[in-house]
This record gives C-alpha cells, sequence and structure tokens, in this order.
C-alpha cells in the first residue's frame, strides 16, 4: 500500500497542488517594494532560515512515510501544514527582496527559491507513488535532491555585484568552450585529398566532396572569426575584472547599470555559438557574413554600454578602447577574405 491509498492521500495531494500555485506566483510575480530601509544582511539570515525549516520539515516528511506504521490522516494533515508553513516562509521572505537591490541578484534567489519548491513537489509525488512502509531509491533520491537544492542557497552571491559577477564568469566559460572547440577541430580535420597534387587535377573543378573538409579559403576566414572570438572573450574577461574592481551597487542607477552589464554580457554566448556553427564545412559565406556583423556590432554595443558605465575608469578605456578597434579589424578582415574571389 502507497502513500497515495493511506490516510495522508488527501493532504498531500492538497500540499503539491498548494506548492505548485506558489512556485508559480515566485516565477512569475514581481517583489514588494518598500519604501523603508532595506537591510540585505538581514535579508539573507532570515532567508537562510526559512531554507533551513524547508529542508528539515521534508525530511521529517519523508521519514514520516518510509515506515510502519504510516501515519493517521491527522498526523498526515499535520505533516503536511507544517512543510506548507515552512513554504509559505521561504516565499513570502523571498518576496522582501526588492528590485533596488539589483534584477540580477532577485532572478538568482528566484531560481534557487523555485529549485526548493520543485524539489519538495517531486518529493511528495514520488511519497504518495512509493510502496509504502519501505524507503524507495526514488525517494531517497528526492530527498536528497531537496538537500541538495537548499544547500544551494549558501553558495549565491550574496549581492548584486557578486550576482553579475557570477553571471560574467559563466558567460567567460561559454565563450571559452566555443572558441576551444573551433580551434580543436582545425587542428584535427583535414583535406582526404590533400595528398593529391593540385597539377594532377584536369581543368578547374574542385577536387573531392568539399562539405566534408575546410578549404585553404575556408580557413583564412575562420582565422579571422577566431579573432572575433577572442574579442569577445577578452570582452567579458576584461569586464568582469573592472566589475570586481570598480562596481558599485550603493545607487539606483549603479544597481541599474550593473544589471545592463549583465543582461547584454548573456547575449555574447549565443552569437559566439550562432558564428561558430555556421564555420563548419561546407561553409556558407553569406551566411558567416551575416553572423560574424550580427557579433561585431554586438560587441559594439557591448563596449559603448561600458564606456559609459560606472565601472570603467581611464585603465579601463584603453582595452575598451582597443577591442573596438580590434572587432572593426576583424570584421573587416573577414569580408574581404569572404569577397575575395567570389
Amino acid at each position: 500500500m502507497s502513500a497515495d491509498s493511506c490516510g495522508g492521500n488527501v493532504a498531500l495531494r492538497n500540499l503539491v497542488n498548494s506548492i505548485q500555485c506558489i512556485r508559480d506566483r515566485v516565477r512569475d510575480g514581481e517583489s514588494n517594494e518598500s519604501d523603508g530601509a532595506f537591510n540585505l544582511s538581514n535579508f539573507w539570515d532570515t532567508l537562510n532560515q526559512a531554507v533551513k525549516a524547508v529542508s528539515q520539515e521534508a525530511t521529517k516528511l519523508s521519514l514520516a512515510f518510509s515506515k510502519a506504521p504510516l501515519p493517521s490522516q491527522q498526523d498526515g494533515e499535520k505533516l503536511a501544514e507544517s512543510i506548507m508553513k515552512s513554504i509559505l516562509t521561504l516565499s513570502t521572505v523571498y518576496y522582501w527582496l526588492p528590485k533596488s537591490q539589483g534584477l540580477t541578484l532577485r532572478r538568482q534567489v528566484r531560481d534557487a527559491t523555485v529549485e526548493v519548491l520543485e524539489g519538495v513537489v517531486q518529493l511528495v509525488e514520488v511519497i504518495m507513488s512509493s510502496p509504502a512502509e519501505s524507503l524507495s531509491q526514488e525517494q531517497l533520491m528526492s530527498t536528497g535532491g531537496v538537500w541538495s537544492a537548499c544547500d544551494h542557497f549558501s553558495q549565491l552571491s550574496k549581492d548584486n555585484k557578486a550576482a553579475v559577477v557570477r553571471v560574467l564568469t559563466s558567460q567567460t566559460g561559454v565563450v571559452k568552450d566555443a572558441k576551444e572547440e573551433i580551434e580543436q577541430a582545425l587542428s584535427e580535420a583535414q583535406d582526404p585529398f590533400d595528398d593529391i597534387l593540385d597539377d594532377d587535377q584536369e581543368g578547374d573543378e574542385p577536387r573531392g566532396n568539399q562539405d566534408t573538409y575546410w578549404s585553404e579559403k575556408d580557413r583564412r576566414v575562420i582565422g579571422a572569426c577566431q579573432g572575433l572570438m577572442k574579442a569577445s572573450l577578452a570582452c567579458l574577461r576584461k569586464l568582469s575584472s573592472a566589475v570586481r574592481a570598480n562596481g558599485d551597487f550603493s545607487t539606483p542607477q549603479n544597481v541599474s547599470q550593473l544589471d545592463d552589464l549583465a543582461d547584454i554580457s548573456k547575449e555574447i554566448s549565443p552569437g559566439v555559438d550562432d558564428l561558430a556553427l555556421c564555420l563548419y564545412p561546407p561553409m556558407d559565406y553569406s551566411g558567416v557574413e551575416t553572423h560574424v556583423c550580427k557579433l561585431a556590432a554586438l560587441l559594439k554595443k557591448v563596449l559603448e554600454i561600458i564606456r559609459s558605465c560606472h565601472v570603467c575608469g581611464e585603465s579601463e578605456l584603453t582595452w575598451v578602447q582597443f577591442l573596438d578597434g580590434a572587432v572593426d579589424h576583424n570584421l573587416q578582415k573577414t569580408k574581404d577574405i569572404i569577397e575575395q574571389d567570389s
């Protein structure tokens, strides 16, 4: 007999429905803006206590339904009420965090909160479907999933500056991977007909199946595109350092600027990925040029935002101007190579 057929059935089903409603509101809802002073340190203390309570209640619920005797209907209702109370407290504390503390920070806390709520929903659903009077492997894993989601809060950035640095670091890693993937492909790729001398070819017919390898012109195009990828990576790395050194979240304007930097930086990795994907054979030069122009325009926009932001001092202005020139250079270089012999 599973928990679904015992006294806790109705209570657990209602619990799942209630948590799902709260999760949806947290995912899409707005924070409670307050005219009074907001204490970020107190917020984190209270939030961590709320998360700990959810973890403890989830553990209590899981243990109660893992051995005989199973909870009576009354006990099942009490357990459901207890965990629901901790869930409501957690969601309420999340709503305390105002947008004025930074959208990047708030998104991070929101996502972590949603992860906990989804973990509890999964646990309760597993309890309802698992054989009673035994702790199934799935139930054990679901309980561990809630613990893991709760533990994640201790690793979250504690202010908007740190949250923005986290975003930039993540984006840097993605762009670095895309750049290295192309480098790896280039080092491994070989023209299957490279042992045939050009003199042996009759007429001007291209040799072999060029869908499977890069021509010499392709490789020159890739070289110019790699320059743009390197500029993208350098931009993210330099921006991360600038935010660490100069980032400030003491005024609404500076908080907003940090959020703008995080948002625009998240567009760079998809732009680099799109460019990298269209470089594989058979290469479509018009497609390459389109993606090169898009990435170059995006990088120019990013550099302009950095230039007008509080994180950009005199030393930062030097690399902003250098990268601005590098973007122009690699854009033009790519266009020139593509237009050759076309």
